[in-house]
This record gives structure tokens, C-alpha cells and sequence, in this order.
């Protein structure tokens, strides 16, 4: 019988061409080609964003819109959370597989898929709000979740930072926010722009658990596993802290209540 071996072998070769980016070069002549190089051994990330983010609207909200939500957070002694969703799933394509050289791992898996997603937010006094969402995902499902939020703040405003989901903009969201504004407003980020969101590191967070949890048959047993994590999660604070250690959202981390 052949050694056992985890089929995850990388080559390394060296200095190699990633990406080639056709572009006017800084004071040359437009269309030149620019290269760009990474070593392999380095292992280097790469920052991306989408095509339609606006870079100009970003900046703005972030000189300009977010220090006066923090300042009014300050001065009305109300508590930032920083929302998000996310889907609730198991995905099996990562997992490798320990088996005798020469044979192929094998992966059994249920094939059902399941309508499950979470709504969370987190602040970086390091508390956690969340609430999970069956079926498909719609306005009054999407905001009927935040609504319980604002009631276990303490007393506190909750000055509430999403994303420009066209749920986070119906008529009844609106309404219902402008009936309550004594106790929670609502702020958007620019459009496809996650990036300045803390709660997209808790989304990271909780999916690499779910991936290295027990693989669950039925949505019930799914969603038992997620609410325990994220129960856990919320007896955390200083690791919900951690998530605004990363350089894209450190600048949320100086507004403290």
C-alpha cells in the first residue's frame, strides 16, 4: 500500500507573471502595456472591488459622511452597528481528502440545498445582533429582523450602517425608521462597496466554521449548528473587536461610546 498524502501540491516557480494590465502609462504613451509580477513563494493576496464601484463616492462617505455619524453617535451616547446578510450554507468543493497513494478521495454529500440566511450586525465595543431568515428573502423579512435590535441597546440609539440593498430602501423600512427616530437611524455605504463593512469579517468568520462543522442533512440540524455559533460568537466581545483590527475597517474601531 502506497504512503497516504494530501493532494494539495502547489509548484513554485519562481517570479511569475500574474496579471498583464493594458493601460496608459504615467507619462507615456496611452495603451502601453504594464506588468505586473508576484513571486509564488510570497504567497501575496489581491485586493479587488467592483467594476461599478464609484471610487469618488467612497471617498467621500469616508472623509466626509462617517465622521459626522460617529460624532453624533458620540454626542447622542448611541451605539454604531455595522449590518450585513449572508447566506447559510455548507460548501463541500474546499475539503480535501486523506487516501492511499494512486486513489482519488471521495466526497459524500446530501445534494438538497437549503433557504437559509442571516442577518447580523456588530459593534466595535464588540456586541452582536442576528437573526436568521427561511425562505426566500424579501423587504418585510429583511427588515422585520433589524427591528427587534434597537430595543436591547440599553437604552442607547442604535445608528445603523448597511449596505444599499433595495430592501434597505422600501417604503415600509423608511416609514417605520422615521416612526422610531428616537431610537435608530439608518445609514447606507456607497453601492458595491463592502469593503468599509466590519460585519463582512463576522460573515467570514462564520462561514469558515460552518465549513469546518458537521455537514447537516436537514435545514433544522443547519440551522441549530449556525445559531450556536453564533451564540457562542456573542459571548465574545474581544474577538468581534479583532474584526476591525483589519486595515479596509480600522477606522471604525476610534469611535467608541
Amino acid at each position: 500500500m502506497g504512503v497516504a498524502h494530501r493532494d494539495n501540491k502547489r509548484e513554485s516557480l519562481g517570479a511569475w507573471v500574474v496579471l498583464c494590465v493594458v493601460e496608459p502609462a504615467r507619462g507615456g504613451p496611452a495603451g502601453a502595456a504594464t506588468l505586473w509580477y508576484r513571486d509564488a513563494d510570497t504567497h501575496g493576496g489581491r485586493v479587488s472591488h467592483a467594476l461599478e464601484q464609484k471610487p469618488l463616492d467612497v471617498q467621500h462617505w469616508l472623509q466626509d459622511i462617517y465622521p459626522v455619524i460617529a460624532r453624533r453617535a458620540k454626542e447622542e451616547s448611541g451605539i454604531i452597528y455595522w449590518a450585513d446578510e449572508t447566506a447559510v450554507v455548507q460548501d463541500g468543493h474546499w475539503v480535501r481528502g486523506y487516501v492511499p497513494a494512486g486513489q482519488t478521495p471521495e466526497l459524500v454529500a446530501s445534494s438538497k440545498r437549503f433557504r437559509l440566511a442571516m442577518v447580523s450586525a456588530v459593534s466595535n465595543q464588540g456586541l452582536v445582533r442576528f437573526e436568521f431568515l427561511e425562505g426566500a428573502p424579501t423587504p418585510t423579512a429583511h427588515w422585520a429582523s433589524r427591528k427587534s435590535w434597537w430595543p436591547t441597546s440599553a437604552g442607547h440609539k442604535v445608528f445603523l450602517i448597511m449596505d444599499n440593498l433595495r430592501a434597505h430602501h422600501a417604503k415600509d423600512v423608511t416609514a417605520w425608521a422615521q416612526a422610531h427616530a428616537g431610537q435608530i437611524e439608518l445609514f447606507y455605504l456607497p453601492p458595491y462597496t463592502p469593503q468599509p463593512n466590519p460585519d463582512e469579517y463576522l460573515n467570514r468568520d462564520f462561514k469558515t466554521e460552518s465549513r469546518s462543522a458537521n455537514r447537516c442533512s436537514m435545514a433544522s440540524s443547519l440551522r441549530a449548528q449556525a445559531a450556536a455559533f453564533m451564540e457562542f460568537l456573542a459571548t465574545m466581545p474581544e474577538r468581534v473587536k479583532s474584526y476591525f483590527n483589519h486595515e479596509p475597517v480600522v477606522f471604525a474601531a476610534c469611535s467608541v461610546l
